[in-house]
């Protein structure tokens, strides 16, 4: 079965005095039996992977090389020598503001594959692709190109996240996204032997008030959460709505 996953993308937020948020959230959570994972910026990873607890570390993305003449980049084997366990690779953030390609996505996941890192792989439409009913030729060509052939359940991770939902506060009917989680389900499966379980999670103004009604949708394993994620209020009503689906 495919690996319930909560996880919290705090984007460009938090300093060192945020940390706190993460020992509420453990304090509310100190066993969970699912998969908590949060991934704050760079500069915090090392400091989140050293607090106890079972909270998880993530990095919001990686470089595809090693290490090399890049600039304010970090790579993949960074993150892990900081204590990091996931990577988030593909987000539409850094598809629009860095002109993020799916081939180079592929690559950064096939980095995080080899520094022992699970790629979080973000996909999703636009307003005007789902307006012009594409979706999922869309999602389509985004599985096949940002997903490695040589991807495994055990640590790879597909995370729809329509672009139009992202921070609007729009969310898709749970009808559309049980559609594409479907589809993205068959689509794994007919590609990989262990593609039915791959751990699956939609991103997208989820909150504690919807958070229940999603994850009733089939396939939907867990969440990528933004906003939400960044205080343990906000967040620990849709790790538990996660606990009880």
């Amino acid at each position: 079965m495919p690996r319930k996953i909560a996880a919290g993308n705090w984007k460009m937020n938090g300093t060192a005095s945020d940390l706190g948020e993460i020992l509420a959230l453990v304090t509310d959570h100190p066993d969970p039996n699912v998969d908590v994972v949060i991934c704050p910026p760079a500069t915090l990873v090392s400091s989140l992977a050293q607090m106890d607890g079972p909270v998880q570390t993530g990095g919001q993305d990686c470089h595809a090389a090693v290490s090399g003449a890049h600039t304010g980049d970090i790579s993949a084997t960074m993150l892990a020598a900081a204590g990091a366990s996931h990577v988030i690779v593909g987000h539409s953030e850094r598809r629009t503001d860095h002109g993020e390609t799916d081939a180079l996505i592929a690559s950064k996941s096939k980095a995080a594959y080899d520094a022992g890192l699970v790629a979080i792989i973000c996909i999703g439409e636009t307003l005007e692709e789902r307006e012009a009913g594409t979706t999922l030729d869309v999602l389509d060509v985004q599985l096949d190109g940002s997903i490695p052939d040589t991807a495994h359940a055990a640590y790879t991770v597909i995370a729809y996240e329509p672009v139009w939902a992202i921070g609007t506060g729009k969310v898709p009917t749970t009808d559309q996204i049980a559609e594409v989680h479907a589809h993205i389900r068959a689509k794994l499966a007919g590609r990989f032997a262990d593609g039915a379980e791959f751990s699956l999670l939609y991103g997208g103004s989820v909150k504690g008030s919807n958070a229940a009604e999603i994850f009733e949708v089939p396939h939907v394993d867990g969440a990528l959460v933004g906003g939400a994620s960044l205080k343990a209020a906000d967040f620990s009503p849709i790790v538990s709505a996660l606990e009880n689906a």
